[in-house]
């Protein structure tokens, strides 16, 4: 991936990385794809939880971990939200988010995307959580031009 730019966020509270989350979901226009990197406990869920509020979801959000994959209903799309976390390879939960890239109806976010990331576009986002003991987290963001929109002025 091509990272035109990047950009650090520091979030002091769960209720900080969620506005962020939030903010971003306001913006998405539909067929984004967004790669969450972080360890454990790291904030990647409560920004989903964020991104789909943004995005008019009123769907309950939870880590997919267990189930692989969540689908959250908006109104003009749906968020399918992947977690590779258990798995050794991508298997068949690789050909469905193959299928989901690149549809204007989907907004795609992949955590732990290690397995799968020779099949995802150059034009995503990546933000990479890093916590603190406190409770805080610092974000980095990078994005390539073409997403610039997302994160304007944050």
């Amino acid at each position: 991936m091509i990272d035109n730019q990047s950009k650090k966020i520091l979030c002091l509270s769960a209720k900080e990385t969620e506005s962020l989350g939030e903010k971003i979901g306001k913006r998405l226009r539909g067929g984004e794809v967004i790669e969450l990197s972080s360890d454990l406990g790291g904030g990647k869920t409560t920004f989903v939880r964020g991104l789909a509020r943004g995005a008019g979801s009123k769907d309950n959000i939870s880590s997919p971990s267990f189930t692989i994959k969540n689908v959250y209903s908006a109104p003009r799309y749906e968020i399918w939200h992947f977690d590779f976390y258990r798995l050794n390879q991508a298997g068949m939960v690789g050909y469905e988010l193959e299928d989901a890239l690149g549809d204007s109806k989907i907004i795609t976010v992949i955590e732990w995307a290690k397995d799968v990331s020779k099949v995802l576009p150059e034009d995503r986002l990546k933000i990479q959580f890093t916590p603190s003991p406190d409770e805080s987290r610092e974000l980095t963001i990078r994005w390539p031009e073409k997403l610039e929109y997302l994160v304007r002025e944050l």
